[in-house]
């Protein structure tokens, strides 16, 4: 099968596909970012999650929660509070551990150019963890990460191993690295506009290319038609200061499934 035809074929069967995820919807933060995606015959998503705090009770056998064997005490898309964390710790009787989970996006490309171009997009917008695998079968996925996530234990056989301060602490923890995570989307979504439009502008010469305040080549040599955002010097110490920003009690937790 031509492989044009059957990237076609694979978009079509997975856009008509019913969300399975617990949510059952794509998370408003992360909906314009999918959309925009979609829209283009180049790409279509497979899975996203725009960031998430959660508590989770798993079995005493260990801290190594497993999705079939735990229960979900909490989850939340916006900033936590104490009183809504203690309220799940209630409802804990094995091992609860609190997870600060990044946005995670997998996006299937038509040609390994395409992933390339939206690889140097998520990478200039923060997410350096993201990366390429081409399937067996010719698949091309982008799967768009970052490195900021949060792992704590707070209790194991139910009883609770740690002060309502340091909860306090954590939630303070995982909500800046929420907002921290919004604004990487909102970057990596103005970056995508602007390295669609790139490449619009250069697939169409007679177009005159429109001058975006909000953007600017960067890396022309590795970028190769993606465009990033100018960012701001306070944007760029984060960025260059991000394997900094775990504060020693940080993991990478991902979504595995898509």
């Amino acid at each position: 099968m031509d492989p044009s035809a059957a990237f076609r074929r694979w978009k079509a069967q997975s856009l008509s596909k019913a969300d399975l995820s617990r949510k059952g919807s794509v998370d408003e933060d992360a909906a314009e970012v999918v959309r925009l995606l979609n829209s283009r015959e180049r790409f279509f998503t497979t899975s996203s999650c725009a960031g998430r705090i959660v508590l989770v009770d798993g079995s005493s056998g260990g801290f190594e929660v497993q999705k079939q064997n735990c229960s979900w005490l909490l989850v939340t898309h916006k900033p936590c509070g104490k009183n809504d964390m203690m309220v799940a710790l209630e409802k804990a009787s094995g091992d609860a551990v609190l997870k600060f989970e990044p946005f995670v996006l997998h996006v299937q490309c038509r040609q390994l150019q395409d992933a390339q171009t939206l690889h140097s997009v998520a990478i200039d917008s923060g997410f350096r963890n993201s990366g390429i695998t081409v399937g067996r079968r010719g698949k091309i996925m982008l799967a768009v990460r970052s490195t900021h996530g949060l792992e704590v234990p707070l209790s194991h056989k139910g009883k609770l191993m740690v002060t309502e301060d340091y909860i306090d602490f954590l939630l303070n923890i995982a909500n800046q690295k929420m907002e921290e995570n919004k604004k990487r989307i909102e970057r990596f979504y103005n970056c995508l506009q602007c390295a669609m439009e790139r490449e619009t502008t250069n697939s169409h010469p007679k177009i005159k290319e429109k001058k975006d305040p909000s953007c600017t080549h960067k890396k022309e040599r590795h970028l190769e038609g993606a465009c990033s955002k100018r960012i701001t010097e306070e944007n760029q110490k984060e960025l260059e200061n991000d394997h900094d920003d775990d504060l020693g009690i940080s993991a990478n937790i991902f979504p595995e499934d898509y």
